[in-house]
């Protein structure tokens, strides 16, 4: 029975993965143990000019694979450059019927898909809470979302130096 696997793969390379995976079931004659190959992406409309429509991916890095869990089907997915693994370890874990229609419903626009507010914005005086820096206090240079990382101006010896952190390791 086909069942949906997540699997994780280089950031950026979604579309390159599921081409070439598709390519290496058909010449492996495995078509028997495929179903879907997805990457779930959904239309974002910018709200600024109200018309400006793209495709995002919901969940980056990751592809959603509809296949029968054999040794030669995992094999053959694990083999893929650029598969860094399937989620769950050695013994995958199959999705939920739930968890495929919460997916489905992004995807179809029926379900809502937020990005979460950034927390932190330029001028904020944030406490490091690990790292190098751990203990120090400095202001918000820069906020990088899509990195999730951020710039902040800190003083070491008398000087205000700019250290990029993640959005873990600081607090407010």
């Amino acid at each position: 029975m086909k069942r949906w696997y997540v699997v994780q793969v280089y950031t950026g390379f979604e579309d390159v993965v599921k081409k070439d995976l598709e390519k290496r079931v058909v010449e492996q004659g495995l078509q028997d143990f495929f179903g879907e190959i997805l990457i779930p992406t959904s239309d974002v409309i910018s709200f600024i000019s109200g018309e400006d429509v793209r495709k995002e991916k919901i969940f980056p890095g990751y592809l959603l694979i509809q296949m029968e869990m054999a040794g030669e089907s995992f094999q053959l997915v694990s083999s893929v450059p650029r598969v860094s693994r399937f989620l769950g370890g050695e013994r995958p874990a199959s999705l939920s019927d739930k968890e495929v229609e919460r997916i489905f419903a992004q995807v179809s626009g029926k379900l809502a898909v937020t990005k979460e507010k950034v927390p932190f914005a330029v001028g904020n005086e944030v406490h490091v809470a690990n790292g190098p820096f751990s203990g120090f206090v400095g202001i918000v240079d820069k906020v990088d979302e899509d990195r999730e990382r951020l710039t902040v101006m800190v003083s070491i010896f008398g000087r205000l130096t700019p250290v990029e952190l993640g959005f873990d390791q600081v607090k407010k």
